[in-house]
């Protein structure tokens, strides 16, 4: 395509430097995992590795309850419980499937409409659902505006609706909450220290063997390696940015994080946010919502929440924390300028 340069990071090349800065801590090397499975699962690479407890049956059993979420929600399987609300715009739930479309509703609503599940339309015309990446009018997307709204998502029970051409994709929160359940099953197979990367989205169970806090690298947007190292025990690391997934036209740079209200992607001043959590899903949305609101309200919705911590990588280079990971965040570029945001 003449003129226009496309950009996607591989998911694997993600998955792998993640995970290889989680295991960089200053302590001795880190031990092999017990146990470990990596497959290809809702558009990305996952590996699944376990330091302590649990089998190659604790993690088939994983990867099964991952198929199972990807055959409910995929846009694209026209046999998933999405793609059936998508065409038919009523249909009865599974209970996942109903739990996490509450939780994305719930979302949606926190973030005052920064993260909106119905923009998917809106997503599929700039191409990033296909890969036919195109610049759209500002008239094609004037005329899909309308219906990127998630006030008009019904639900009530298992029962969901939505108006007449509105389609939805629970992708913003759906890694994050399958970590979550991850983490859930693992748990209850008795495993004790495990670290599952779901294409980039990072959930730890419990610490490492040696007891230490698993270290996770947060990917530098203008390069390769990271900006700093978090660390985190028994919690999700999920970052959104616009590095992952891109591509170049007449000399700008268009990328796949879109700001509802316009439709076009999002021009916040941040090139990445990673939040990091107790909940997955919420760190999930929570990493693109914050990138569509901008720093500033940002850290006034970390203000009123409290229920996650943040890192803010902004357009000048500059790298800003919340005061929770004060003392587990440790820049690895000192270039940088570091700012402590406080409550």
């Amino acid at each position: 395509m003449s003129g226009r340069t496309l950009y996607a990071k591989s998911a694997l090349t993600l998955c792998l430097a993640l995970v290889l800065l989680a295991g960089c801590a200053p302590a001795p090397a880190q031990a092999a995992p017990e146990a470990e499975r990596t497959f290809f699962a809702m558009d990305t690479v996952m590996t699944l590795r376990l330091y302590q407890g649990g089998s190659g049956e604790t993690l088939e059993r994983a990867e099964d309850r991952v198929r199972e979420f990807e055959a409910l929600w995929s846009v694209t399987d026209e046999n998933s419980e999405i793609c059936a609300l998508n065409r038919d715009g009523r249909a009865r739930l599974s209970q996942p499937t109903a739990d996490l479309l509450e939780r994305a509703l719930g979302l949606c609503a926190r973030t005052d409409g920064a993260l909106d599940i119905s923009v998917y339309p809106v997503l599929r015309t700039w191409g990033f659902t296909t890969g036919t990446y195109s610049v759209p009018n500002d008239e094609t997307i004037a005329a899909l505006l309308p219906l990127v709204d998630y006030g008009q998502i019904r639900l009530e029970g298992s029962d969901a609706a939505l108006p007449p051409g509105m389609e939805i994709d629970l992708g913003s929160v759906a890694k994050g909450y399958t970590g979550s359940a991850l983490a859930a099953l693992l748990r209850k197979d008795g495993v004790t220290s495990a670290l599952l990367d779901l294409g980039g989205s990072i959930q730890a169970v419990g610490a490492k063997p040696d007891g230490s806090p698993w270290r996770v690298g947060v990917r530098d947007p203008e390069g390769e390696g990271s900006v700093g190292v978090v660390s985190v025990t028994d919690q999700a690391v999920v970052t959104s940015g616009g590095y992952e997934r891109y591509f170049q036209e007449g000399g700008a740079s268009y990328w796949h994080i879109l700001d509802p209200e316009t439709g076009k992607p999002a021009r916040s001043g941040l090139v990445s946010v990673t939040v990091v959590g107790d909940d997955g899903a919420v760190c999930d949305a929570l990493s693109t919502a914050l990138f569509v609101m901008g720093l500033d309200d940002a850290l006034e919705h970390w203000r009123q929440y409290q229920d996650f911590e943040a890192v803010f990588v902004s357009e000048d280079g500059s790298v800003t924390i919340t005061a929770g990971l004060a003392e587990y965040f440790t820049l690895s570029q000192t270039n940088r300028a570091l700012t402590v945001a406080q409550p």
